[in-house]
């Protein structure tokens, strides 16, 4: 498993499954794990950080176990951008701190796995997990975005995780440099253009 990946615009594991939670483009937020088809197309698109993945094909039990696993991960990563705002997709309805780590530390314990070490010529070193005993697919599945969320959780890089409150964003995003606000230049001039308009709003009822 590789939870965080090299090059300098990688995302950790846990974020990315974080982020399958997104805003549809019409002032709603989507799903982007809303059918079995998704969830193996998501699966398939990390396959260098996941564990089996060829022949990987979710069902409807797969599809719950890891969209609880992200419940887990969005409440945790809610609690870690405090005194921040939480993302607003889910703010009103996020699992207890205590249930979120109850829920990933079952995940995490599935099935025992070691890391194996795979180095191909001119090729990044690579981690991944790999079950010491036959398991069913989607609990190694389960059990690796669970540790992933673990690892990222307990690494430096939860002091660097925000929630974006650009309008109509929902994303958490890393925090590159002190000065950053939001997740992508475009949720930037999204907000620059909405405190213009209200800062007009202002000075005309002011007037």
């Amino acid at each position: 498993m590789r939870d965080i990946s090299t090059g300098p615009h990688a995302t950790p594991l846990a974020l990315d499954l974080a982020l399958t939670i997104r805003h549809d483009g019409h002032g709603g937020v989507a799903d982007d794990l809303g059918r079995p088809e998704a969830l193996t197309a998501w699966v398939r698109e990390h396959a260098e950080a996941l564990p089996d993945t060829a022949g990987f094909e979710a069902d409807a039990a797969a599809l719950t176990e890891v969209r609880e696993v992200r419940a887990a991960v969005r409440a945790l990563f809610a609690h870690a951008v405090r005194p921040g705002d939480p993302s607003p997709a889910d703010a009103h309805r996020l699992l207890p701190v205590s249930e979120a780590v109850r829920r990933l530390n079952a995940a995490a314990a599935l099935t025992p796995t070691v890391p194996v070490l795979t180095w191909d010529d001119g090729a990044t070193p690579l981690v991944r997990q790999e079950a010491r005993t036959p398991v069913p697919a989607s609990d190694l599945l389960k059990a690796t975005l669970a540790r992933a969320a673990v690892g990222f959780l307990a690494s430096d890089d939860r002091e660097r995780l925000r929630a974006c409150h650009a309008p109509r964003c929902v994303r958490y995003f890393l925090k590159d440099h002190p000065r950053q606000e939001w997740c992508k230049p475009s949720c930037g001039n999204r907000a620059r253009v909405a405190r213009h308009h209200e800062r007009h709003r202002a000075e005309a009822v002011g007037d």
